[in-house]
């Protein structure tokens, strides 16, 4: 279970996402003054939502793809479904080839959660809705034409302007599936391609769920003098579901009427459906051991709470949940989830993780023997 980190968590929501940002004119007016301390950025920027919705706007629909030299690290690191990358230039040229295989996709912010001040950076994790056509080439073949509509989950470290980490999942067999692309024959094309690291080459090889070969203890119980403790109630949630098997953990985290969102465009309502989830998950990899990497939150107990969570997880294809027969492949998984509170519990949950880089990771071909 790794260490929490310290950071300036924003008491209310004052500075969110409201309807209709995003948008603005070419050259037009600053959008008013600056709400919160931001050393560094540019003027234009009113506070840190403002700042990150806008300038997906203009690099994505405006397609002033050379903003991104303006508000990316030249050494950012980049973490998608394709791994561990590094640089400004390699972001450029993926943008480029998405806008060109779909011109006319809007890119709808529905919501940023953030954390930080100007002195720690800031953190963001902003969630777009996508929707467009498919008018131009990629490298799953021609066009289709046919229409996108699909969701991502983006999230940032800036300090100063500039972004020098970013996390981003592009629901890429949602879209892929929307096409009329064969998800799984996709996937074995990437991975023998060479799009899927192979697991031997990521920086992971285990999730600390026993220590010691020891069975797996229960997450320590919160203070009850304390009030309400987002941190501890998510990484306990995630550690007794995931690691300790206890499903039942769902029930005690969440409403019984909680709406959930996940990879692939899939939705559910109800715990019932948030515990399938994690049964076809543990189902599937058997060995599954997971561990909660960033949590961060803004809001309180008043009006609720919005938490980031990003996670990883490592396990083995030995079970028959969703991905067909077993492989015996090891995987790894990350993912990140936006848990939304009220009164305590969780009344909205959307969670993208690397579903296309898993499959890729199982079902690619064996390399020839030499």
């Amino acid at each position: 279970m790794s260490a929490p980190i310290q950071r300036t968590m924003p008491s209310d929501f004052s500075i969110a996402v409201r309807p209709g940002n995003g948008a603005d004119l070419p050259g037009g007016p600053v959008h008013g003054a600056r709400r919160q301390p931001m050393r560094g950025f540019e003027d234009t920027y009113t506070d840190i939502v403002d700042y990150i919705v806008r300038i997906t706007h203009r690099i994505w629909e405006d397609q002033d793809v050379g903003y991104i030299y303006d508000t990316y690290s030249p050494g950012c690191r980049l973490y998608d479904d394709s791994g561990l990358r590094y640089g400004v230039e390699g972001l450029v040229n993926g943008t480029i080839q998405s806008i060109n295989a779909f011109p006319d996709c809007r890119h709808y912010a529905d919501d940023v959660i953030w954390a930080g001040d100007e002195d720690q950076g800031f953190v963001t994790s902003h969630r777009a809705i996508n929707i467009g056509h498919h008018t131009g080439p990629w490298r799953w073949g021609p066009p289709t034409g046919r229409r996108l509509e699909t969701w991502v989950i983006a999230n940032c470290v800036v300090r100063e302007n500039e972004i020098y980490e970013e996390w981003v999942l592009y629901n890429t067999a949602a879209k892929l599936a929307q096409l009329g692309i064969d998800v799984y024959e996709a996937a074995r094309a990437f991975g023998n391609e060479g799009g899927a690291v192979p697991f031997a080459n990521r920086n992971v090889t285990e999730v600390e769920r026993l220590v010691g070969g020891r069975k797996p203890q229960p997450y320590p119980a919160a203070d009850p003098s304390a009030g309400f403790d987002l941190e501890h109630t998510v990484r306990a949630l995630f550690h007794d579901t995931y690691n300790r098997r206890d499903l039942s953990a769902i029930d005690r985290a969440y409403a019984p009427n909680v709406r959930w969102h996940g990879t692939t465009n899939r939705t559910g309502y109800g715990r019932a459906d948030v515990r399938g989830m994690a049964r076809n998950l543990l189902a599937t990899f058997p060995d599954l051991g997971m561990q909660v990497d960033e949590v961060y939150w803004m809001g309180n107990d008043r009006d609720g709470y919005a938490a980031s969570v990003r996670w990883t997880a490592v396990g083995t294809h030995r079970g028959y949940g969703m991905y067909g027969r077993p492989t015996g492949r090891r995987v790894h998984l990350w993912g990140i989830s936006q848990l939304y509170f009220s009164a305590g519990r969780i009344v909205e949950e959307w969670t993208l993780f690397n579903e296309f880089d898993v499959l890729a990771q199982l079902l690619r071909d064996d390399p020839p023997a030499r």
